[in-house]
C-alpha cells in the first residue's frame, strides 16, 4: 500500500505497534468491564437469595414461603429481564417459584452460582444456596434459588466497555494523525533537498545545503554533494579542454584564412584554381566562426552564476551591438531597426549579455530572406527587462522549437549558420537567471524571440 511513499512506510511501522497495544486494551477493557458486570450480577442474585431465605418460617408446624418485593426489585434494569426463583423443601417439594429451574447437584449451606438454561433454550445465570430451619427438633432443608436472564449484564458490559473503546480508538486516531503532521513536517527538509535538485538546470553543480538537515539526512546529502563535485571537475575539464582548443585553433585558422586571401588576390590565376581558393576561403571562414562559437559557450559554461553581478545598460548595449551589424544586414538587404527603451539597465556580464544579443540578432539575420525585416524591441515588466527580436522570415516549426536549443541542430539547411547561435543564447540567459522563449510572429509569419533577464539591483 505505501511501498512508494517513505512517510507512508514510516506511518505504518509506527502505528503498528499501536494499532496491536489498543486492540490488547481493548481486549483486556472488554475482559475487566465483563468481571465488573458480572460482579454486579451475581451479587444481586446472592443478595436476593439471601433476603428470600430469610424470609422463610414456620407457619403451624408447616414451611411457610413470603417472597419480599424487594428481592426482585434488585433486578430491574431498562432490558426487562426474566427473573425465575424456585423454593423447594425436602423430598422436591416445590414450595414457591417456577419448576423450569434447574437446580445444580451438591447444593449446600454455603452461596453457589452457576449458568443454566430453560427448558425454552433461555440461558439464565442463577445462584442457590440451602437454609437449615429447625422447629421442636425437628430440621428441615429448604434450597432457594434464584436466576435471570443476562440482557441487563450484557448491556452493562457494553456500558462499561463503550467509552474504553472510544477513547482507544480515539486515541489511535489522534496517534494517526499528529504522526502523519509530525512525519509531513519533519521530511521538510528531505522535500527541500528533493525540491532543490530538481529545479536545478543541468549546468548548476553546486553542493547541496546540510545545514538544517537531521542527522540521519546528512551522510546521504554529502554522498550526493560528492558526486556533484565529481560531476563539476569532470565538466569543467571538458570545457576548458574546448577552450583550449579553441584557443589554439585560432591563430592558424588566422594564418589560413590571411593566406587563401592573398592567394586569391595574386594574378594570373587559371578559373579552376580560383574557385578552389574560393572554396577554401569559405570553409576556413566557417570553421573560424564555429571555433569562435566554441569558445564563447565554453566560456558561457564556465561562468558562474554568482559572478554575473555586473550592472548592464542594456539599451546602450544593444544600439552598439546593432552597429556592428549594420553592415550585414545591409548585405543582406534586410532592414534592421530598433524600439529600445532608454534607462534599462540589468544584472549580469557585459560581455556575455553582449554575446546573447549579437548571437539572437545575428541568427535573426541569417534565417530571413533577403528584404526582410528584424527589429529588436525592448520594455520594462514587473522586475524583469524583456527583449524580442521580431522577424518576418520563414519562422521555426512547432516541433522544431525545442530543439534548435539543441547544439549543432539546425532548423533549416538554406542558411548559413553553426547550429549553436541559439544553445549559446541560452545558456548565456540560464546563468544570469534569464529565460528564452521562442514563438510565431503576428499572423503566424516569422519569429519572436523574447528574452527576460533581471533588472539591476544593488542587492540581488
Amino acid at each position: 500500500m505505501f511501498s512508494g511513499s517513505l512517510r507512508g512506510r514510516l506511518l505504518w511501522w509506527l502505528l503498528l505497534p499501536l494499532a496491536a497495544f489498543v486492540s490488547i486494551s481493548g481486549m483486556i477493557s472488554y475482559r475487566n468491564a465483563q468481571t465488573t458486570a458480572d460482579l454486579v450480577q451475581n451479587n444481586a442474585l446472592l443478595s436476593s437469595i439471601r433476603i428470600i431465605g430469610e424470609d422463610i418460617d414456620w407457619d403451624n408446624g408447616n414451611v411457610s414461603v413470603q417472597i419480599p418485593p424487594a428481592a426482585l426489585e434488585l433486578f430491574e434494569s431498562p432490558e426487562q429481564d426474566s427473573v425465575f426463583y424456585r423454593v423447594e423443601a425436602s423430598g422436591h417439594r416445590l414450595l414457591a417459584g417456577s419448576p423450569e429451574l434447574p437446580l445444580p447437584r451438591g447444593v449446600s449451606d454455603v452461596p453457589m452460582l452457576y449458568s443454566t438454561h430453560l427448558e425454552d433454550g433461555r440461558a439464565v445465570r442463577a445462584a442457590t444456596y440451602v437454609r437449615q430451619l429447625y422447629d421442636s427438633g425437628r430440621t428441615e432443608e429448604v434450597v432457594v434459588a434464584v436466576a435471570k436472564t443476562e440482557g441487563s449484564r450484557d448491556a452493562m458490559v457494553w456500558r462499561l466497555l463503550r467509552p474504553q473503546l472510544f477513547g482507544e480508538v480515539l486515541t489511535l486516531v489522534l496517534a494517526m494523525v499528529f504522526v502523519y503532521l509530525g512525519l509531513t513536517f519533519e521530511l521538510r527538509p528531505l522535500m527541500k533537498v528533493k525540491d532543490d535538485v530538481a529545479d536545478r538546470n543541468a549546468s548548476q553543480l553546486e553542493p547541496i545545503r546540510v545545514a538544517r538537515l537531521h542527522v540521519e539526512l546528512r551522510p546521504i546529502v554529502e554522498a550526493i554533494n560528492q558526486c556533484i563535485a565529481r560531476m563539476g571537475q569532470q565538466a569543467a575539464t571538458q570545457r576548458q579542454f574546448i577552450s583550449d582548443a579553441a584557443h589554439q585553433l585560432r591563430t592558424p585558422l588566422a594564418l589560413l584564412v590571411a593566406q587563401i586571401q592573398f592567394a586569391r588576390q595574386r594574378e594570373n590565376r587559371d578559373a579552376p584554381l580560383s574557385e578552389a581558393l574560393a572554396g577554401m576561403h569559405k570553409s576556413s571562414r566557417k570553421l573560424t566562426t564555429l571555433t569562435n562559437k566554441l569558445l564563447l559557450l565554453a566560456q558561457a559554461e564556465s561562468a558562474a552564476p554568482s559572478s554575473t553581478r555586473e550592472r548592464v545598460d542594456l539599451s546602450a548595449l544593444i544600439a552598439g551591438v546593432l552597429e556592428e551589424l549594420i553592415a550585414f544586414a545591409q548585405s543582406r538587404e534586410i532592414d534592421l531597426g530598433a524600439e529600445l527603451e532608454d534607462g534599462l539597465y540589468v544584472t549580469g556580464d557585459e560581455a556575455l549579455t553582449a554575446a546573447l544579443v549579437t548571437n539572437l540578432v545575428d541568427n535573426a539575420l541569417r534565417y530571413t530572406q533577403p528584404g526582410g525585416r528584424v527589429t529588436v524591441h525592448t520594455q520594462r515588466g514587473n522586475d524583469r527587462a524583456i527583449v524580442r527580436v521580431i522577424d518576418n522570415g520563414p519562422g521555426i516549426k512547432a516541433e522544431a522549437r525545442v530543439r534548435v536549443f539543441e547544439r549543432f541542430y539546425r532548423a533549416s539547411s538554406h542558411a548559413d549558420g553553426t547550429g549553436l547561435g541559439l544553445p549559446i543564447v541560452r545558456e548565456i540567459a540560464c546563468r544570469q537567471g534569464g529565460t528564452v522563449t521562442l514563438e510565431p510572429g503576428e499572423g503566424g509569419v516569422g519569429l519572436v524571440a523574447t528574452v527576460e533577464m533581471r533588472l539591476w539591483s544593488a542587492v540581488v
